[in-house]
């Protein structure tokens, strides 16, 4: 079941400090395997299928206009462009580790990357495109039918194109980050002043919602546990209601999937809303809106250099 809201006093449960140099085994935090496997053919794909404007309606928006695989997998903009050049209601969430998240998009509302692509495809604000017409595109392309021809047995078919897409995200982590090497033993990865950080991310308790291999992406939480975030800043949108507008359960409003911190200083603007432009911004509102406590200059600027040793290495071919 997922998590409901926690308290401040759970937080801090959860995050009791423990030695700076400890065992990977022992810390909240995993680090991701520098093994995995995905079949070749599907890979390539996929990765063609992601970089392939013939999935939108208009020919216009790939996977990769939204999720841009040189901004840690995610869009620069605030809000993504769909095919009618209409901004996307929410920001853009990074593709990169998306693979280790157990629900995708903010809301949670697809259990899968392959329901997600469904998602995607066929929003008509977003790709506008229908599976049938995807389909057809895909069989009329020559190399695409040799592809899906030596990769399945049955060729070119609308779960095979989603597997390939799938297949293909599946491979898009970011293992051996300067946190992934100190938390397998190498003790120099990081500074004194970046172990502070993370001793720091642990005992304000940030570490309650933002932890396990992807730092997050794995529970939901209520944005605006100790303060109305939403009143604050103004402006209500339907986007806003995060789970509630899957579930229609009041405890649900403003319920959302914690983000994975991986790469996270290379995936501004943040939020659901990308109302924190900035880093600092984003860590100010966590303080003021989620734990509910005030944390000196020097508190808050160590603590986003650990965030900044959470960028790992972008690569698709690791074995």
């Amino acid at each position: 079941m997922p998590m409901r809201p926690l308290s401040f006093s759970l937080a801090l449960l959860l995050a009791l400090p423990c030695p700076l140099d400890a065992s990977p085994r022992n810390e909240p935090i995993k680090p991701i395997s520098l093994t995995r496997t995905a079949d070749p053919a599907r890979t390539e794909l996929g990765s063609r299928l992601f970089h392939d404007v013939r999935l939108s309606a208009n020919n216009r928006v790939a996977c990769v206009s939204c999720h841009d695989l040189t901004h840690g997998g995610a869009d620069s903009r605030a809000h993504s462009l769909g095919i009618s050049g209409k901004p996307t209601a929410v920001n853009t969430p990074t593709v990169f580790n998306a693979a280790l998240n157990f629900r995708q998009f903010w809301n949670g509302r697809a259990d899968s990357l392959e329901a997600q692509i469904d998602a995607v495809i066929e929003n008509p604000d977003e790709m506008g495109s229908t599976w049938p017409d995807v389909v057809a595109k895909v069989a009329q392309d020559a190399s695409y039918k040799t592809g899906f021809t030596e990769a399945y047995p049955d060729g070119v078919t609308q779960a095979n194109i989603r597997n390939a897409i799938a297949t293909f995200e599946r491979t898009l982590l970011t293992p051996n980050s300067p946190f992934d090497r100190y938390l397998l033993g190498d003790t120099d990865a990081i500074s004194a002043d970046e172990k502070a950080g993370y001793l720091k991310f642990k005992q304000y308790g940030c570490v309650a919602c933002h932890q396990g291999v992807n730092i997050g992406g794995n529970m939901y939480q209520k944005f605006g546990v100790m303060g109305d975030y939403f009143k604050q800043r103004g402006n209500p949108t339907d986007a806003d209601l995060g789970r509630f507008l899957v579930t229609r359960d009041e405890e649900d409003r403003h319920v959302f999937k914690v983000p994975s911190l991986r790469n996270v200083a290379l995936t501004a603007p943040y939020f659901h809303d990308a109302s924190a432009k900035t880093l600092e911004d984003a860590v100010d509102v966590m303080f003021r809106y989620q734990l509910g406590r005030a944390a000196s200059p020097e508190d808050k600027g160590s603590i986003i250099r650990f965030l900044k040793t959470l960028t790992g290495v972008q690569e698709t071919s690791l074995q």
